[in-house]
């Protein structure tokens, strides 16, 4: 009897999601993301990335040797035109619980930034202010961010050329307000991946319509840069990501991040006069 042929896009499709399952996995273990007990606030903005992260967070709550709590939470910021129904219905059909939260920050963002101007920045600010407020209040330890390897090389360069900073996207971090720890379960993971993933499981995706799913022209430039070095050389970006993760204070030039002072300060006697020259040497 021939057995069945197996089709090669299924074959495919399984060993990316072994492979994303298996890079979030690494980061929350190298990162020590989620204990037990842990109740962990996911948030889901309708777009690939958190989809993926939701999925990926789900099948290792089902594996994990530990127990911990997941909820989706959502955030409606009343732009003109939103379906509400879609995420609320899609989570309900996984069988996902779930809470929206509702906040007009659409209005917020409308009355304060210019025509034109870039909204991004004050849009993220009023997001996480009520995802955390929401945390602290419904006692969740853990917010769990969508943001995959790409998003924090390309935070790395943006601060590089516009801030003169060396800084990017911790994989886990202490919020600002200090009472909520915030974890980025897709750390180790691929932009290219989760899309090619997300494509694989139909998600429905929701696009950030607040304004036009505005991107910064500086992010953009990067996401070009940054696509074009992978293209040239393959490896480049996952190199970046990796020196992140390699990082020696004493060969960069950061006197709060190593104490360059102390280098070769000595007793007064630990070098002793030289002998005396003879007259005609």
């Amino acid at each position: 009897m021939t057995a069945p042929k197996v089709d090669d896009s299924e074959i495919n499709a399984d060993r990316l999601a072994r492979q994303l399952r298996r890079q979030v996995g690494q980061a929350i273990a190298d990162y020590r993301m989620i204990d037990d007990g842990d109740r962990i606030l996911v948030c889901v903005s309708g777009g690939k990335d958190s989809w993926v992260m939701l999925d990926m967070l789900r099948e290792l709550q089902a594996r994990a040797p530990i127990r911990f709590e997941l909820m989706a939470v959502h955030l409606d910021q009343k732009q003109p035109g939103y379906d509400a129904t879609i995420l609320p219905d899609a989570l309900r059909i996984r069988g996902i619980p779930f809470h929206i939260i509702e906040q007009d920050t659409y209005s917020v963002v409308q009355r304060i930034i210019p025509a034109g101007a870039t909204m991004c920045s004050l849009c993220s600010r009023l997001r996480r202010g009520a995802l955390y407020e929401f945390a602290a209040g419904n006692g969740y330890n853990r917010i769990a961010l969508g943001h995959h390897r790409d998003d924090i090389v390309e935070t790395l360069f943006l601060n590089l050329f516009h801030q003169a900073r060396l800084k990017a996207m911790p994989p886990k971090l202490r919020a600002d307000d200090g009472r909520n720890i915030v974890i980025r379960p897709l750390a180790y993971c691929a932009e290219s991946d989760i899309a090619e993933f997300a494509r694989q499981r139909a998600y429905p995706i929701i696009p950030c319509d607040l304004c036009g799913s505005q991107e910064t022209l500086q992010r953009k430039a990067v996401k070009r840069m940054l696509q074009a070095w992978e293209a040239e050389t393959p490896g480049r970006v996952e190199n970046i990501f990796r020196a992140l993760t390699r990082i020696d204070p004493s060969q960069l030039a950061d006197p709060v991040l190593f104490d360059f002072s102390a280098l070769g300060v000595s007793p007064p006697d630990a070098y002793p006069e030289p002998p005396a020259r003879p007259l005609d040497a």
